[in-house]
């Protein structure tokens, strides 16, 4: 039952909710809390002004940017309209939600009116503290919100749950612990007060006498107020709207705004929504259990990991665990000479580092584990009191997102959650036997079988190739080779002559390396390894890149160019499927992306730059209900489910029909003026060696330069939601405001 407790407390005050009032996003929130934050906003009220009183962009950002969700675009009602932010500062809640300070209280004369029946501001918002969607309260206020009755019920059997052992009511001093508890006369006896107050004659002979335990469910389960229409507050909920989702009364079918839609009974509606939760519940328990098992599984991987010291034995030359692993490669390393412990340090750093790089990545998944299986048992047992219900209206109400949340955390637990992410396995060996002179390439290798190493592999020079800044390379074993291969190894260098580095591990004859330099030389080789060890190096190949851009003159400014729109690197690319989210749609040969979710999906494109300058621009085929999808670049480890440059992976511009923003690690910056319509087209700049990232719309650059100190290797990305079309267009010349600005300097 402590699981569930984080399921009862409002996110604002962090204490249980107290009158909860459904939100139309299915979230709750007490009453008291929702008249804290509410803000009033003014009809006129310019930039400018806000700016005079001294307050960032940033802090407006949530309110003056903000997109109220329509039917079209979330499933709730639409509320129309904008909303501007409070001129008065916000304080913070226990539970770090933005609480704003409440309207000026009535004057001294005048009594406070209740909190349901205070007057709301005109023109108040509220904004949502858990998923931040925002709304215009009506001339209702908060009274158009349903009372989460459901919801008052389980705190209030969780409560009485966590309160003390039952005492008698009738006893004097020191009330002792009861044993029953009159189901009529509602009241909870020990034995001597039973047979002195309540004996078992006359009309008290009918009484129905239960144990404490069930006299207190009971006694929790009697029937409370019957929730009524938020819109005809004399009427009861009598239907369920198919269409809407929401119980109504009469009055609402006759007269109201659900006259025409579809509607059925009830309680037919309420069986079948708990029985769907129950479904919903099975499944989610079943991965519950799953997840309690694999904890355990965990566990014992940090136990196998850090088992205490015993000495190697002869018989078992293959060490099983860190420590054991250390002190014989210290019993090897100290009988050599004294060049060899030089190495030895270096070589006992990397098994640390394995060592702690394990009991990490584990400890960390357990981590992870024990607050998701906190989570969903915690959902489970609110679920599980809310089938305990006995108001359809008030169940119906919350039900849909129940469901929802039921399913979408069993989902979370079937994406490789519960397989460990390490192994407990060091399969590492020190072979001692090498020559003194080979001391200075001493390194761990596998354990020695009496099968003869793999053949070199022979690379395929008609296959291998490049494109733009990828190389693509094939190989394949000597044709008279009979030695089992277990998987190769592909080398590259740095591309100018440096050190060799590992791209690729595994048994593909054929691997593809994206993110090269442009305009760069590598060197390729690649051996071959099994059980007894690894191969010679192939012959060496060299690959030359696509060519671009190159400022790396500093003797000739850039009016002295020929033309800048030439030094471009000329990189022709699309978008990444195999790298997108699953909600992204792809068309037109990979280059014209959509969505299929309401919520911003990221999409990465194919090609990564890491230096030269580089241009492409995304024409806006559809743009409805005034979205804001986002436009930059990113790493690869990106997240793509949350609007570009959310985290610390992606620098990017998010635009709507009116202004931009530019945003990296959830950071607002430089609001601008100017959006997008249907037919606009978004530029991007990354110039590498200035290391800058600029924007324009429709050829002209928004706001200023957008990143500075720009290095590594970026993809080209976008963010979008359903109501957003846009295709790629690239192999572009610089556009005309930067190689002005660039003559210029």
């Amino acid at each position: 039952m402590e699981e569930m407790e984080e399921e009862l407390k409002c996110p604002v005050c962090g204490s249980f909710y107290r009158e909860p009032l459904i939100l139309p996003c299915s979230h709750s929130l007490c009453q008291a809390c929702a008249r804290n934050i509410l803000v009033q906003t003014p009809e006129a009220e310019s930039p400018q002004s806000r700016r005079a009183s001294g307050v960032s962009d940033y802090d407006y950002l949530d309110l003056d940017k903000m997109s109220l969700y329509s039917e079209a675009d979330s499933g709730y009602g639409s509320y129309g309209g904008f909303a501007s932010a409070p001129t008065t500062p916000c304080q913070k809640s226990p539970n770090g939600v933005r609480v704003f300070p409440p309207a000026a209280p009535p004057p001294p004369h005048l009594p406070p009116p209740p909190a349901a029946l205070a007057p709301v501001p005109r023109n108040a918002c509220l904004t949502c503290p858990q998923c931040h969607r925002s709304l215009i309260l009506d001339e209702r206020g908060l009274r158009g919100f349903p009372k989460n009755r459901v919801l008052e019920g389980v705190i209030d059997r969780y409560q009485q749950s966590k309160a003390a052992a039952l005492r008698c009511q009738l006893c004097e001093k020191a009330p002792k612990e009861a044993t029953v508890m009159c189901e009529q006369c509602d009241v909870f006896y020990c034995e001597p007060c039973r047979l002195r107050c309540h004996p078992p004659r006359g009309p008290l002979a009918k009484h129905r006498l239960l144990p404490p335990a069930q006299g207190r469910v009971s006694r929790r389960l009697s029937p409370r107020k019957i929730s009524t229409c938020t819109d005809h507050e004399l009427e009861n909920h009598s239907m369920y709207c198919v269409q809407c989702k929401v119980p109504v009364c009469y009055q609402c079918l006759e007269e109201g705004k659900h006259s025409s839609h579809e509607v059925k009974a009830l309680g037919a509606m309420w069986k079948l929504h708990k029985s769907q939760l129950s479904q919903a519940l099975n499944g989610l328990s079943d991965r519950a259990k799953e997840a309690k098992e694999f904890l355990v599984q965990l566990r014992n991987m940090v136990q196998q990991i850090q088992v205490p010291y015993q000495p190697a034995r002869e018989t078992n030359p293959q060490q099983e665990n860190s420590v054991e692993f250390e002190a014989c490669l210290v019993a090897q390393c100290d009988a050599l000479i004294d060049a060899l412990n030089r190495r030895k340090a270096q070589l006992l750093s990397r098994v640390n580092k394995e060592h702690e790089h394990k009991l990490k990545v584990v400890r960390d998944q357990i981590s992870h584990c024990t607050v998701k299986l906190r989570q969903t048992t915690g959902l489970m047992e609110y679920c599980l009191e809310v089938i305990k219900e006995n108001d359809p209206s008030g169940f119906l109400q919350i039900s849909d997102a129940l469901i929802r949340r039921v399913h979408l955390t069993e989902d979370q637990w079937g994406k490789g959650t519960l397989t460990p992410r390490m192994t407990t396995d060091f399969d590492l060996n020190l072979d001692s036997a090498p020559l003194l002179q080979s001391i200075h390439q001493l390194d761990f290798v596998q354990m020695k079988a009496s099968s003869p190493v793999p053949a070199p592999p022979i690379l395929q020079l008609e296959e291998c190739c490049t494109h733009n800044n990828s190389a693509t390379l094939s190989w394949k074993q000597p044709p008279l080779s009979t030695v089992q291969v277990e998987g190769y190894i592909l080398e590259l260098d740095d591309g100018n002559g440096g050190q060799f580095r590992e791209v690729y591990v595994g048994k593909e004859m054929m691997c593809t390396v994206d993110g090269l330099h442009f305009n760069s030389t590598y060197s390729a080789r690649v051996k071959a390894f099994n059980k007894t060890g690894v191969s010679q190096y192939s012959k060496t190949l060299v690959l030359q890149t696509s060519e671009g851009c190159n400022f790396e003159t500093q003797s000739a400014p850039y009016s002295q160019l020929v033309d800048i729109k030439k030094l471009v690197a000329v990189a022709w690319f699309s978008f990444d499927p195999g790298s997108a989210h699953s909600d992204i749609l792809f068309s037109n040969d990979n280059l014209t992306v959509t969505c299929n979710s309401y919520d911003d999906r990221v999409v990465l494109g194919k090609t990564g730059f890491s230096k030269g300058l580089h241009y492409w621009e995304l024409s806006i085929d559809r743009y409805d209900n005034h979205p804001d999808p986002a436009f930059g670049v990113a790493r690869v480890d990106v997240l793509k489910d949350v609007m570009l440059g959310k985290d610390d992976k992606a620098w990017a511009m998010y635009v709507d029909n009116n202004r931009s923003w530019f945003m990296h690690n959830n950071s607002h910056t430089n609001r601008t003026e100017g959006g997008i319509t249907k037919g606009a087209t978004v530029g991007v700049l990354l110039d590498l060696t200035r290391r800058t990232l600029t924007f324009s719309i429709n050829e002209d650059q928004q706001g200023p330069v957008a990143f500075e100190n720009m290095e590594g290797l970026f993809f080209p990305a976008v963010s979008l939601n359903r109501n957003v079309q846009v295709t790629l267009h690239t192999g572009l010349p610089v556009p005309e405001f930067y190689t002005s600005r660039a003559s210029m300097q």
